[in-house]
C-alpha cells in the first residue's frame, strides 16, 4: 500500500461545506492543505471586511522582507470584528481541529495509568493585504514558531480566509501539498507549490507543517484575507490573546469561544489560576476563586 506522502497530490483539493468531516479530515492527513468553498455567506464577509479594513488602511508597512514590505497586517482581531466567532467555530475548521490535534496520551500517576486528552485554543489571528509590487514570501512552516518537529502527529491548524479573490496573479497563498509528511532536513522550493486560487469568502484550511507562503502580487489591485491559528493548548499562544483581547470583549463571546480563546484549562493542569479553571475569573474575583475549595488534580 502506499504511504500517505506517496499518494499526496501535487494539487490542491476543493470541497463544499457540506462535506464530510471524514472527508476533509482524510484529505489533511494526506495532502496536509483543502479549500472549503462558500465558507462563509456574503453577509458575513461584508461585515467582516467592514470591520477589518480601517485598521488595514492605516497599518503600517513592515520592514521585514519576511513579512512583506507591500503587506498590511492587523492582529487581535477579535477586538476588530464580532464576525471572528463563526469564522472560528466553523464545523469543518473546528472539527478537524479537533480531530486531527486533540489525540488523547496517557501517564502514570504511581500506579494509576491516566489518559488525558489535550485542549486546544486560538493561537493566533491576523489580517493580511498584499498590496500590489509585494514578491513572493519565502516558504516557510508556521509550526516552526514552537520548534516542532518533523514527521510527526500535528500541533496546528491554520485558516486562510478569502477576504477577496484569490488568483494566482494577485498573490494567493502559495502551498506545497504533502509537505507536512517530510522530515527536516529537506528544503522547499516554489517549483514545488501551488496557489490556492479561490473566490472570495472560501478558506484555505492547512496544517501547521505544510510549507507555504504569501504569493506575489503582480495586479493593480490588493489581495485581502484573514489567518486563525488553532493549536494545542499544551503550547503557547503565538499571539497573547490574555493582552490582545479586552476581558469585557470576552464576555460577550460565547462559552465555546471564550475556552478557545485560552480561558481555560488544559488537562491535566496547564493554565489554571489558583488551581481553578481560569474561565471561573470572568465572573469571580482571584480572591473567590483562592477561596473556592479545591478541585481534584493529581498533579496539582
Amino acid at each position: 500500500m502506499a504511504s500517505a506522502q506517496e499518494t499526496a497530490t501535487h494539487q490542491l483539493i476543493s470541497v463544499r461545506p457540506d462535506a464530510e468531516l471524514d472527508q476533509v479530515v482524510e484529505i489533511l492527513e494526506r495532502d496536509g492543505a483543502v479549500i472549503v468553498e462558500d465558507f462563509t455567506d456574503a453577509a458575513a464577509l461584508a461585515g467582516l471586511r467592514a470591520d477589518l479594513e480601517p485598521g488595514l488602511e492605516a497599518a503600517a508597512y513592515s520592514e521585514s522582507g519576511y513579512d512583506g514590505q507591500k503587506t498590511k497586517r492587523l492582529s487581535s482581531l477579535f477586538r476588530h470584528s464580532t464576525h471572528m466567532s463563526a469564522v472560528v467555530t466553523h464545523p469543518l475548521y473546528l472539527g478537524s481541529a479537533r480531530r486531527l490535534l486533540q489525540q488523547p496520551t496517557h501517564m502514570w500517576i504511581g500506579k494509576v495509568r491516566m489518559e488525558v486528552t489535550p485542549s486546544i485554543q486560538i493561537s493566533f489571528t491576523q489580517a493580511i493585504r498584499i498590496d500590489p509590487g509585494q514578491g513572493r514570501q519565502p516558504l516557510h512552516r508556521d509550526d516552526a514558531m514552537h520548534l516542532w518537529r518533523h514527521p510527526g502527529p500535528p500541533c496546528r491548524l491554520q485558516l486562510m480566509l478569502a477576504i477577496t479573490d484569490f488568483t494566482s496573479a494577485n498573490g494567493a497563498t502559495l502551498v506545497v501539498p504533502g509537505s507536512h509528511h517530510w522530515d527536516d532536513e529537506r528544503a522547499p522550493a516554489y517549483a514545488e507549490a501551488v496557489p490556492a486560487v479561490m473566490p472570495a469568502g472560501s478558506a484555505l484550511l492547512w496544517q501547521g507543517g505544510v510549507y507555504h507562503g504569501g504569493g506575489a502580487n503582480t495586479t493593480d489591485s490588493s489581495r485581502q484575507s484573514l489567518s486563525v491559528a488553532l493549536d494545542l493548548g499544551n503550547l503557547r499562544q503565538e499571539e497573547n490573546q490574555y493582552l490582545a483581547v479586552p476581558r469585557e470583549t470576552v464576555q460577550t463571546l460565547s462559552e465555546e469561544v471564550q475556552r478557545l480563546l485560552g480561558w481555560d484549562r488544559c488537562p491535566p493542569g496547564l493554565g489554571q489560576v489558583e488551581t481553578q479553571d481560569p474561565h471561573l475569573l470572568l465572573e469571580r474575583t482571584q480572591q473567590e476563586l483562592a477561596s473556592k475549595p479545591r478541585g481534584a488534580n493529581p498533579l496539582t
